[in-house]
């Protein structure tokens, strides 16, 4: 009976000495499994790190190559504009901003500048006047308020209650001899008349100002006084004021940064920049 007894006790304590073995080789198995799991997921998310830097870069490289053509071709347009043979891309853009103005002595041209319906002419065109009407180039007629007017330099300051975008002025220093210009005009009351011709001279001496005026062999008659010289960018170099007389080609504009300066003198405030 003993002997049975030591013969189950042997078997039992070899099982369980098997089995402790068995699970010390699990546990060390598991073990490497479970750190050949992190080292794959600590590579995995190495890779997925890399990749997604990777793909931010050249996302970004992306939108930096679209952005570059995108001015590129903005640019390209600008340059095209300024440098068409004729005027065609902004005359239609540009009448649009020229005015008839007629008061019940005289007629002659003005222009809009900035947003909030101001307008620019000769003085000698509304000198003396009690009403004062704008015509637009779509045929919308505006009285006109007479806000005030320099007539050193020949230029008065209207203002209308319509908000129509306006011109915008250069810079005289911009200016070159031989550039190409155009006129916008009523000359001889024949509406909104465009005439082209190039820069003259500048600095020419006027009536009362001295080095202001812009010497152009620009058509003009009467009529034009206060309308806009154009440039191909479509900005306002000057404003017809006067032509010699019996002189074929002489005529002369009030350069911009006077017009500029005199218009906003006489606002008290920026109309015009």
């Amino acid at each position: 009976m003993r002997h049975h007894i030591n013969v189950l006790y042997g078997a039992v304590i070899l099982l369980l000495i098997l089995q402790l073995i068995l699970f010390i080789t699990i546990s060390s198995q598991s073990a490497k499994l479970i750190a050949q799991q992190e080292k794959f997921e600590n590579s995995i998310e190495s890779t997925l790190g890399k990749s997604r830097q990777e793909n931010q870069y050249r996302i970004g490289e992306i939108v930096r190559t679209i952005s570059q053509q995108r001015r590129d071709f903005e640019e390209q347009i600008e340059l095209l504009k300024t440098t068409q043979n004729d005027f065609s891309l902004v005359i239609e853009d540009a009448v649009k901003k020229v005015v008839t103005v007629a008061t019940d002595i005289s007629a002659g041209t003005g222009f809009i500048v900035g947003n909030e319906g101001y307008i620019l002419t000769n003085q000698h065109v509304v000198a003396d006047s009690a009403i004062i009407q704008v015509q637009t180039y779509d045929g919308e007629v505006y009285e006109a308020e007479l806000i005030g007017v320099d007539a050193t330099v020949d230029i008065a300051v209207l203002k209308i209650s319509e908000q129509i975008e306006g011109f915008e002025l250069a810079d005289s220093d911009d200016v070159a001899v031989g550039q190409k210009i155009i006129a916008i005009g009523n000359p001889l009351g024949l509406d909104f008349t465009v005439t082209e011709g190039i820069v003259s001279a500048l600095d020419r001496d006027g009536p009362s100002v001295e080095a202001a005026y812009v010497q152009t062999d620009v058509t003009l008659n009467p009529g034009n006084s206060g309308g806009p010289l154009v440039d191909s960018s479509g900005k306002v170099i000057g404003m017809a004021n006067f032509k010699v007389g019996g002189a074929e080609a002489l005529g002369f504009a009030l350069e911009s940064d006077m017009v500029r300066e005199t218009a906003n003198n006489i606002a008290g405030a920026i109309i015009v920049t």
